[in-house]
């Protein structure tokens, strides 16, 4: 290979680098932000409380099991882990389910990249597309799915074949000791409770968020705009608007990226051409990503894995579809020239700067905080299966500053 061809190659790799360090210094303070939030909800949030909350199928329990997942943590493998640990103490399958759903797609820190990278009314959709998913989701198994084909799983799960993230699901970092919301999360113990749950969080997650950005960066330097607009069928304006969400989900598959890892590689996207509904069923797909789906057919065997890739699969495109349509009746898609932050490294003395190091500060209070009290073993056992040793205990005395 001759010099100008090395100096090119050279050339496009610190291109990609450099759009990759432009969307991370982009998003930071977010990320931290709304790590940092959930962090707080988890501190007052037991999950042995969860297999109690989540017996069945019902409208109240459906509901319960948003709000939980969207207390709990954003990992896509954590919250698979953790929604067969529910479902084998006894939690409903489809309560289950759904609490993954929660657990990856509304979430805090997803909707603020979401609004800083492509726009708010993307956020939105998430936060209204997310519901809808859950709902469509519990129709169709109630449509579909057998109660033989349940008792199937839950004896394949009893099995407890290893995943990924299987100690860091079972890891219950809430504060057990009395008192009001407020006074758990600003006592000692909810401080190390809080410093727990966004460093285990973070070490869950953070391959997945800085995986994304490097494939976008990737992305949007070596691949043509005028490549992604043939694909996703800029030039059909109805056909591209029916083709975005059914395609979506399968780019996200292939992509290995989940939860908030998605995000850069959806403004790429959408940056592309791809359709407003196709970005939010691409953003939505996190949980049948390649990896997970080899992770449902350790958990619930080959027959379930299957029937889950279809009914999400389903769930996931027709909602794209229902946003596309509620979103363009309300005018709320995005018109004009697109104009997602894919964007140079650059750092200057203005907002982003400032948060960012401010931000960074709370991280590393946050971290420091983590290593002083028993952070090192629980970083070990992440990928332990799970056992009565993960959980942590964050009850009155039982902190050590």
């Amino acid at each position: 290979m001759n010099g100008p061809a090395l100096v090119s190659i050279g050339g496009g790799i610190l291109h990609a680098l450099n759009l990759a360090a432009g969307m991370t210094w982009e998003i930071l303070w977010a990320l931290v932000l709304g790590f940092a939030l959930s962090a707080a909800v988890q501190a007052v949030v037991s999950k042995e409380e969860m297999t109690r909350l989540l017996p069945d199928d019902s409208p109240r329990t459906l509901a319960l099991a948003c709000g939980l997942g969207a207390a709990s943590s954003s990992c896509s493998y954590a919250a698979v882990a953790l929604a067969r640990s529910i479902f084998r103490k006894g939690a409903s399958f489809t309560a289950a389910m759904a609490f993954e759903f929660a657990s990856t797609n509304l979430v805090i820190e997803l909707g603020i990249v979401l609004a800083l990278l492509i726009g708010w009314q993307f956020t939105l959709a998430e936060f209204i597309g997310g519901p809808l998913m859950i709902v469509l989701l519990a129709l169709l198994f109630r449509s579909v799915l057998r109660p033989g084909m349940v008792e199937q799983a839950r004896r394949q799960a009893e099995r407890g074949l290893v995943g990924s993230m299987e100690g860091h699901a079972e890891m219950d970092m809430s504060v057990r000791a009395e008192g009001s919301i407020l006074s758990r999360v600003t006592s000692t113990e909810g401080f190390t409770a809080i410093s727990h749950s966004f460093a285990m969080d973070w070490a869950a997650i953070y391959r997945d968020i800085f995986g994304g950005l490097l494939i976008a960066g990737a992305l949007a330097a070596w691949v043509p705009n005028s490549f992604w607009q043939g694909f996703f069928l800029t030039t059909h304006p109805i056909l591209s608007k029916l083709w975005g969400p059914l395609v979506g989900p399968l780019v996200a598959m292939l992509s290995f990226v989940c939860s908030i890892g998605n995000v850069p590689l959806a403004a790429v996207l959408w940056n592309g051409g791809i359709s407003f509904g196709g970005v939010v069923a691409f953003i939505f797909a996190d949980l049948i990503v390649l990896p997970i789906l080899n992770i449902y057919r350790k958990y619930y065997g080959g027959r379930m894995a299957l029937f889950l890739f279809g009914t999400f699969y389903v769930t996931m495109a027709v909602a794209g579809l229902v946003i596309e349509v509620l979103f363009a009746a309300l005018g709320l898609v995005p018109g004009g020239p697109r104009h997602a932050k894919v964007i140079e490294a650059s750092v200057h003395l203005n907002y982003t700067t400032a948060l960012d190091v401010v931000f960074l500060a709370v991280a590393a209070v946050l971290l420091i905080r983590f290593f002083r009290t028993g952070g090192r073993a629980m970083l070990a056992m992440m990928n332990v299966p799970a056992g009565p040793a993960h959980h942590g205990d964050h009850s009155a005395g039982g902190d050590h500053p």
